[in-house]
């Protein structure tokens, strides 16, 4: 089939939604598809077209429908899609129903759909494939990753704030990487690093990079208040890095319920308090990794490839 991916990030740009699509591009094109990514519907014929973001992308959605009412559309859902959008906007609602599918990256997105469309609802978890674990240079520093973009959603600073209430024997430092996505948020930032002497912010980096210093890595931090489902945590139990996380729905349904690394969101004592646990009780990490891996097995690249394939079959039956 001739595919266009619709995502509201353009080319170059390192937000979720890119590597998403780009991802998917390949995953689709290696099933046998000719597939072009844009950021709009341009009337360009295709015979399916797949778009991220309900609300971004509804315009095309409802053109695309017009113009040929019989194509099939597929809707990948975001992490504010499904936790703020399609609550609230009258576009990201209309989008759900104008997709013949619906794309959720965790079975726990389900249940905010309407009742009337969760039938239209395919879990798709996003693989990774690990670049290996690495050794660190010998360092006494016990080092905790956050990956993310400065996002409001994203709570960037909580474990800067965390590891300032860390006792003087504490030998964390927290490396974050991930783009400014406003000035505000960049001086923020910065500002952190010079009173805050166990965090150090490298801005934005490539993949490559972001891989290596997760993979190099004790814990991974993921403290947003919102996500549909983040790559970032299959990063990490790929890498078999302990994932320490705050309780939304989004990294419980990748996690499990039972998942013993989950602290408040927003709630910096409990997060402190968990980070010394993790780096003073080496058992506790054990049970991390071991929790981890029970997990991994639902994040394979023929997995994720083969729930693509049911979609399409499904479509063009």
């Amino acid at each position: 089939m001739r595919i266009l991916l619709v995502t509201p990030a353009a080319r170059g740009s390192r937000l979720g939604n890119r590597v998403s699509a780009e991802r998917w591009a390949r995953l689709l094109r290696g099933l046998g598809h000719r597939v072009r990514i844009d950021t709009t519907y341009d009337g360009r014929p295709c015979d399916l077209l797949v778009a991220l973001h309900a609300k971004k992308s509804a315009s095309a959605l409802i053109r695309s429908k017009r113009e040929a009412p019989a194509r099939p559309i597929v809707l990948a859902l975001t992490g504010t899609d499904v936790y703020r959008d399609i609550h609230r906007s009258p576009a990201a609602r209309r989008s759900l129903e104008l997709a013949d599918r619906l794309i959720v990256l965790q079975p726990l997105a389900i249940a905010e759909l309407p009742r009337s469309l969760r039938s239209k609802a395919r879990v798709v978890y996003q693989s990774v494939r690990p670049i290996g674990r690495r050794d660190r240079r010998p360092t006494t520093a016990f080092r905790i990753c956050v990956l993310g973009h400065l996002r409001a959603v994203k709570d960037p600073f909580r474990t800067a704030l965390a590891v300032r209430q860390l006792d003087a024997s504490s030998q964390i430092e927290v490396i974050h990487a991930g783009g400014a996505l406003s000035p505000a948020m960049a001086r923020r930032a910065r500002a952190e690093e010079a009173r805050n002497p166990r965090y150090r912010w490298l801005g934005s980096v490539s993949r490559p990079r972001a891989m290596r210093l997760l993979s190099t890595s004790d814990v991974l931090v993921l403290s947003s208040r919102l996500e549909g489902g983040a790559n970032v945590i299959g990063e990490a139990l790929a890498h078999r890095v302990p994932v320490v996380a705050s309780k939304i729905p989004g990294s419980v349904g990748l996690l499990g319920a039972d998942y013993p690394g989950y602290f408040p969101f927003g709630d910096t004592a409990k997060l402190a308090t968990l980070l010394a646990r993790v780096e003073r009780d080496p058992a506790y990490r054990d049970r991390l990794r071991r929790a981890g891996d029970r997990r991994v097995r639902l994040l394979t690249p023929d997995r994720e490839r083969r729930a693509w394939a049911d979609i399409l079959r499904e479509l063009t039956s």
